[in-house]
This record gives C-alpha cells, structure tokens and sequence, in this order.
C-alpha cells in the first residue's frame, strides 16, 4: 500500500496561501489567500512570476514561456482590449483589479468543477465524505486502517484534518458536501466561516511545540530554514523586523490565534487591488494613475513574462468575462 497517493487536503489548499505583505515587505513562505502559488518576493526583491500568474491566470501563462518577445507582445494586445471595458483605450485601477479577481474566479471554478467530478463518484448533487475518501486516497477509510502503524499515523493525522474541514465546510449540517460547500472546503482561504478551520491548519504546521501560539524561532522556521551553514539572507531579517513590527500586535513576543488570523487571512487587504495598484505603479510612465496600451506592452515582461504555475485561464478560448 506504500503506492497510495497522499493527497490530503493540503494539496488543494495552494499552500496554505499568502498572508498580506506588511509594508509591501517579502513576506516569505505564503500563507493565507493569495494569488498564486509562486511567492509574491522572491530573495530580497519582488518576484514577477507572482505577477505574470495573477494577471493571466497560472494556467495561461504557461502558454507564455515559449512565446518570442514579439508573440508576447500581440497576445497582451488582445488581453489588453478585454481590460479596457469602457473603450477609453486607458486601462485604470478598477479595470485592472476587476480582471486579476476574474482570472481568480476563473481557476477556482475549473478546479472545483474538476474536483466534482472526481469526487462526485455516484454523479449526484452532493459529495458524500465516504466518495472524497475514496477518489482522494484510493481507497476506503477501513482500508486504510489496516496499513502497518506508521503509515496509519500519517493517514488517521489527513483524515482528521479534512474531516475537520468538511464539517466546517458543510453549512446545512448534512454531512455531504453540495457544489459552493465543495468550494469552501477545497479554498476556505475565499471563505469568512472557514477562517477558524484555517487557523486551526496552520497552528498545527507552525506551532511546533503545541503551545497554542507561534513564536518568532517557529515563524522563521516556516519559511527558511538554513542548509549545510547557509547564511540567513537579508529578506530573512526583514521578516523578524515584520514579526516584532506588524504580526505581534500586542508586543508579548508570539503570534496567537488572532495574530496568526491577521496574518493568513487579513479582512482590510484587497490583494487582487494591491496587485493592481503595483502593475500601475510599475508601469506608469506619465504618472496619469493610468495605462496605455503601449505602456502595457513596453512592460510586457512584468505582465506575461515566462515560468509560472497553475491558476486560471485569460486568452486560450478568448472568454468574455
């Protein structure tokens, strides 16, 4: 049985997502909602994969990586045109933002569409949580009790957690998991009432020693952790500046429950209009709090560039949104 794929719910999570950088700072291993599965910095500066997969969608932009500069440049000029919905020929803030939420929307709308489909074995209006178990680990929940004590350790910890989740997940109390019930559970990171649930998730990967709180040493440790004598880079310090400054509010020296919640999952940070906001800045060259079509595209690298993951779809089929 060591041929089991372990996907728990951990794998859907994208993570567990990423927090709000505090004063536009690398904010190091992501956690909390966020855009894509790259990190928005990478080392000590701003990572323009993060960009490339929240203005395309991660799945189109792989479409880009084999693309010449002038390829790059025309397919942007059509993505362009769909941005600039009142036909100023100027691409402003609200627009802009208005199209990295649609390029979210999108992914989580294939994935989960996805997902209900392989999760959905009896092809009903609902999930059964006995169907997840099976679709997700190849087997049954009884099934899986019978490995050796090893690896019924790691499966009884997976199961726990996404039945936890599942519960969270299923606001009518049924049991079983409905089409929006699915969503919340495979991205409770888009969900207010899943917010404890995510707390819950990350406490138990960050807060080593169970302490019900997570120190500075187990905040680090989450994101870097040094190889064979390798020296703490500089985005490392800012992050212990970041945690004594922004993420330990009451100055006590750890994060608790409702640090760690303004961490993951902020409720007065708009990530899709703070992406918007920087594309603009990045690009801006007259200072108009606008864009043109050409300063888009003579800053085609930032918006499409190449090497990304996996998010949604902005071009291939040419939707409307």
């Amino acid at each position: 049985m060591k041929t089991i794929v372990h996907l728990s719910l951990a794998c859907f999570l994208i993570g567990i997502v990423a927090a709000k950088p505090a004063e536009n700072q690398p904010n190091g291993n992501n956690r909390g909602h966020k855009l894509s599965h790259a990190d928005h910095f990478h080392g000590d500066g701003h990572n323009a994969d993060y960009d490339h997969d929240a203005f395309l969608g991660e799945e189109e932009a792989r479409t880009f990586q084999d693309l010449s500069p002038e390829e790059s440049k025309a397919r942007l000029g059509e993505i362009v045109d769909k941005i600039d919905t009142n036909n100023d020929e100027k691409v402003d803030v609200n627009e802009l933002k208005l199209w990295v939420e649609n390029q979210q929307n999108k992914y989580i709308s294939i994935q989960v569409n996805g997902r209900w489909q392989l999760h959905n074995i009896d092809s009903d209006k609902y999930v059964t949580l006995d169907e997840y178990i099976k679709s997700t680990y190849a087997t049954t929940e009884e099934e899986l009790l019978k490995l050796d004590e090893a690896e019924q350790i790691d499966f009884k910890q997976m199961i726990r957690r996404d039945k936890r989740r599942w519960k969270a997940a299923d606001k009518d109390g049924d049991g079983n998991l409905n089409k929006e019930e699915l969503t919340a559970f495979l991205h409770p990171e888009e969900f207010d009432h899943m917010r404890e649930v995510v707390i819950d998730e990350t406490m138990e990967d960050v807060d080593k020693n169970q302490d019900g709180s997570v120190s500075l040493e187990e905040y680090i440790g989450d994101m870097f952790v040094a190889q064979n004598g390798e020296k703490e880079p500089d985005w490392v310090k800012t992050e212990r500046e970041q945690f004594s400054t922004h993420r330990d509010k009451n100055k006590d020296g750890k994060m608790d429950r409702n640090e760690i919640g303004d961490w993951i999952m902020p409720r007065d940070y708009d990530h899709a209009e703070a992406e918007a906001k920087h594309l603009i800045h990045e690009s801006d060259k007259d200072k108009d709090e606008k864009l043109t079509k050409q300063e888009i595209l003579d800053q085609y690298d930032l918006f499409v560039g190449s090497q990304v993951t996996d998010f949604g779809e902005a071009l291939i089929k040419h939707d409307e949104f």
